[in-house]
């Protein structure tokens, strides 16, 4: 069984959901790019990698909690950002490595790419997550 889940408190995707919840023996839930837009679908951190990484986060906790899980519950990440700079790369990763997305720690792929999908954005995350039980941690 798949549960599709757009969050009502993140700016609505345009042709795909936030999270898909997997029952499996474990509940997986697979979410889609995490982005750096507010609610109403604007940019936050125009031109500043860091910035736009922690409202990624920010977003991508959202994500989690509207599924049952949370941070602290990610098994894998894919890490975009638009550049070709390492010292970039590795500030965004500061930000990665900050979160709770360290406990555990995930699986995570930190890659430099030449665009994402939305003018100015310069970071964007997917995740994997277990969606634990009710009482489990």
């Amino acid at each position: 069984m798949i549960r599709r889940v757009t969050v009502p408190t993140l700016f609505p995707p345009p042709a795909y959901s936030h999270a898909s919840v997997v029952e499996a023996g474990t509940r997986l839930a697979f979410l889609a790019g995490s982005v750096p837009l507010d609610a109403a679908g604007d940019l936050v951190g125009e031109g500043d990698p860091v910035r736009q990484a922690q409202r990624v986060i920010a977003n991508l906790e959202e994500q989690l909690h509207a599924v049952g899980s949370d941070l602290a519950h990610v098994v894998t990440t894919d890490v975009y950002v638009v550049s070709s700079e390492p010292a970039v790369l590795s500030a965004v990763w500061e930000v990665v490595r900050a979160s709770g997305l360290s406990t555990g720690p995930h699986s995570s792929t930190l890659i430099g790419v030449a665009c994402l999908g939305y003018t100015g954005q310069l970071v964007e995350i997917t995740a994997t997550a277990v969606v634990p039980e009710a009482g489990d941690s």
